[in-house]
């Protein structure tokens, strides 16, 4: 079954359901791009492993981890012995724990030098409300931007920040594509949940034709390969949650699909 939305289905954010679409995603895009590329690049799958410090769900700012209260105690009653030695009940909380996270991105690699062309980066969580995550990819990023390696960036997911750019727009979605010979310039497509994920140009050597991904029909495809609709419940809200709008959009739009 397809996914209702005509672009980037925002009940695929859910955590639990977006890691297993960024691994397959990243195949998948490999999968296509190698046989336009072939033989002069390779498309590489490369990982990085790093800890990173993802909130809590439900933490907070401004509340403390433990609060720690007196049983039956009046706070202008003068302390007995029993008061002193009584068992302090406490409230339980969540604390930020650092977790080992895994992440994929492409190289488009030239197979006689195996020199790095093109870095394609489909962003995580991770790299957008992680401490060390985020710090560890902007670093890269500016890297990346700093060398002859063109950049494509991929952000499917509305929770955290934008990465840094200077642009006059804001939508939920974008995608980058910097080519090393434009900066600081770079063209940026923007989309929300109401539209189709424009299809995109992968820039290679300068001159040479750049192959277009078609990355909505990827996802899509995807989405009704993987079953995704068997545990997607439309009924319940996204994570994020979506604009009051887009939900009266969304319910008139599953309506009419039924």
């Amino acid at each position: 079954m397809p996914s209702p939305f005509p672009g980037m289905d925002p009940y695929l954010e859910r955590p639990g359901v977006w890691q297993q679409i960024h691994t397959t995603l990243i195949v998948e895009m490999q999968y296509y791009l190698t046989p336009l590329l072939r033989p002069r690049y390779h498309v590489a799958i490369e990982q990085s492993t790093y800890l990173t410090l993802l909130p809590p769900p439900d933490q907070r700012i401004g509340i403390p981890d433990v609060v720690v209260t007196e049983r039956g105690q009046s706070s202008g009653a003068p302390q007995t012995m029993e008061m002193l030695t009584s068992v302090a009940e406490p409230i339980v909380a969540e604390l930020p724990q650092l977790e080992e996270v895994q992440h994929r991105h492409l190289e488009i690699r030239d197979t006689e030098t195996q020199a790095v062309i093109t870095t394609i980066e489909l962003l995580s969580p991770a790299n957008k409300i992680g401490r060390q995550g985020r710090e560890q990819y902007e670093n890269k990023r500016l890297h990346i931007l700093s060398s002859l390696t063109h950049l494509v960036e991929i952000d499917l997911l509305r929770v955290g920040d934008p990465m840094p750019m200077k642009t006059p727009y804001q939508n939920d979605y974008r995608i980058v594509v910097s080519r090393s010979y434009q900066r600081p310039r770079a063209d940026v497509y923007m989309f929300g949940v109401r539209d189709a994920i424009p299809n995109f140009p992968i820039p290679l050597r300068n001159n040479e034709e750049e192959p277009a991904l078609p990355l909505n029909q990827i996802l899509h495809n995807l989405y009704d390969k993987g079953g995704y609709d068997l545990v997607i419940d439309y009924r319940q809200p996204a994570i994020p949650p979506i604009s009051d709008e887009d939900k009266e959009w969304l319910n008139e739009l599953l309506s009419s699909k039924k």
